[in-house]
């Protein structure tokens, strides 16, 4: 396993964070724009943004040690769900053959920016490889439904949809779930693991209303040592997709830290796997902070010290941080904090403007540590 070090491309970072880090046998790669080198975006479309993007996710990945085809999952954040197939149109020309598994929502990005894109990948020479279950048609988008790297297997992020024939399933938000975590349990089943293997989840909802019953299905599948989770409020691809879940597994031992977040939130506070630690996305609003974002950052900071330290590790093992913001002009006060927290050497970060499942909440951070 590689010692942890950071790797930053020429634009440098604009904030506490690396372009990307190498750690727990991984590269992590910060959510990345279309920004050009006098700091201006590529272009006001589509296209060119997203073009830019991935010649920096290429180019940072080869300083990093690895590819394009040594990526094993992408997150994609549009600011416009229209502007979807053309960037599938470009997106299609740099992952020609097994491209990554991959989840795309809508969420608010910075000024000007129409996509943003983060990725995990595999150094050069590790094993990675593409899996596909039997009876499903193969994925009429550019990504690939199972990604085996090592011992973590990346499930694309899915939407109530058949494997058969693609066809979307509309219906209530726990039918939609339910078809999703179904689908799972074979794309799992696929690679030689269950729903216990799962370590991290992201799951994406349309609307707030919608968690509860959402969660209730969920529990469903995870009765026991359930994942880290994080959940965010963001627009979903398709008009009749209420709900859109992400999945990554592991074939080493799996390890729950922590104590139980809460009986009703079927998730972890914490998952050990290999060198790999999954923390579940923390909130940091309390009756006492309910407008002061800069008090629930520092809520959320310490929330994930005291994780950390049942883990045995520290911020200086932080390797990624995905922040979601219902407000993004609350970014600079939370840069202000982790500028402390992470004073040297500080983890790839993704921020993006999403709304959170507990309305008072201002911040939401999901880490992965590596130790």
């Amino acid at each position: 396993m590689q010692e942890r070090r950071v790797v930053n491309d020429t634009l440098g970072p604009a904030g506490p964070f690396s372009t990307a880090v190498v750690g727990g046998g991984l590269v992590f790669v910060s959510g990345l724009s279309g920004a050009v080198e006098d700091g201006k975006l590529s272009g006001s479309d589509i296209q060119s943004q997203a073009r830019r993007v991935l010649d920096r996710l290429r180019a940072i990945l080869e300083q990093a040690g690895s590819s394009l085809g040594g990526v094993a999952s992408v997150q994609v954040y549009l600011r416009r769900a229209d502007d979807f197939e053309a960037m599938n149109a470009i997106y299609r020309q740099y992952f020609t053959e097994a491209p990554p598994a991959r989840t795309t929502v809508v969420t608010a990005l910075g000024e000007g920016a129409l996509v943003a894109m983060s990725a995990v990948a595999v150094p050069l020479g590790a094993p990675r490889e593409v899996l596909h279950p039997a009876g499903w048609i193969k994925s009429p988008r550019p990504y690939s439904y199972i990604v085996r790297a090592g011992h973590l297997v990346f499930l694309a992020g899915l939407v109530s949809r058949r494997g058969n024939d693609d066809a979307v399933v509309p219906g209530s938000v726990a039918l939609q779930t339910r078809t999703i975590l179904d689908n799972a349990g074979v794309l799992l089943k696929t690679a030689g693991l269950s729903y216990e293997h799962v370590v991290a989840a992201r799951v994406f909802i349309g609307d707030d209303s919608l968690f509860e019953m959402m969660n209730e299905e969920y529990s469903r599948y995870f009765t026991s040592q359930p994942p880290a989770r994080a959940t965010a409020v963001t627009g979903l691809m398709g008009s009749e997709a209420m709900v859109e879940i992400t999945l990554v597994a592991s074939a080493a031992a799996k390890q729950v830290l922590g104590a139980a977040v809460s009986p009703s939130l079927p998730l972890s506070s914490a998952v050990r796997t290999g060198g790999l630690v999954y923390l579940s996305g923390v909130l940091g609003n309390t009756e006492a902070n309910a407008r002061d974002v800069a008090a629930q950052t520092r809520e959320v900071v310490a929330r994930i010290r005291r994780t950390l330290d049942a883990a045995g590790l520290s911020f200086t093992h932080v390797v990624d941080n995905t922040i979601y913001l219902p407000d993004l002009a609350h970014q600079r006060p939370v840069d202000d904090i982790l500028h402390e927290t992470f004073p040297a050497d500080p983890p790839s970060r993704t921020a993006v403007g999403a709304q959170l499942v507990t309305r008072t909440g201002l911040i939401e951070m999901m880490m992965t540590a590596a130790g």
